[in-house]
């Protein structure tokens, strides 16, 4: 089995793959992780959208935004791998794709998250560093972390 990438505008995504997305993060962040919040938002609109597909079903997903759209730099978040496809390092593979279409498509900018306290270890293998004090979002601890531009 392999992972097939497909990155879209969100204007370019048809209405079942919106719903397919929608559907799966409202399954991990809000059902998995207990966590009330309005999952989406403004900035899907404004958003690439990174569909990682299996057999064509959905396994994994992330959203990059644009600098100036939430930080200064473009910014790469709502990173989940569903939990049918979860121990087969898809976690890895999303994010090196995201880094390179990042870096391909705002070249110099680097790249900024807010991630997850828990998560700090696996950013930090990408070259993402801390940049702020842990702090809350939801009810869940986050901590934003850079990427420093390619030179």
């Amino acid at each position: 089995m392999s992972l097939n990438f497909r990155w879209s505008r969100f204007d370019e995504l048809s209405t079942r793959d919106f719903y397919e997305i929608v559907k799966a993060r409202e399954s991990v962040f809000v059902v998995e992780q207990q966590c009330a919040y309005q999952e989406v938002d403004a900035l899907d609109p404004l958003a690439w959208h990174l569909l990682a597909t299996e057999d064509g079903q959905l396994a994994a997903y992330i959203r990059l935004v644009g600098p100036g759209d939430k930080f200064a730099e473009p910014s790469i978040g709502r990173v989940m791998t569903l939990k049918a496809y979860r121990g087969r390092q898809y976690g890895q593979a999303l994010m090196r794709e995201a880094i390179r279409f990042t870096e391909q498509t705002y070249p110099g900018l680097g790249i900024q998250i807010g991630a997850q306290v828990y998560l700090t270890t696996f950013y930090e293998s990408f070259g993402f560093a801390a940049v702020s004090a842990p702090y809350d979002e939801d009810g869940i601890p986050h901590i934003d972390m850079r990427k420093p531009a390619v030179v």
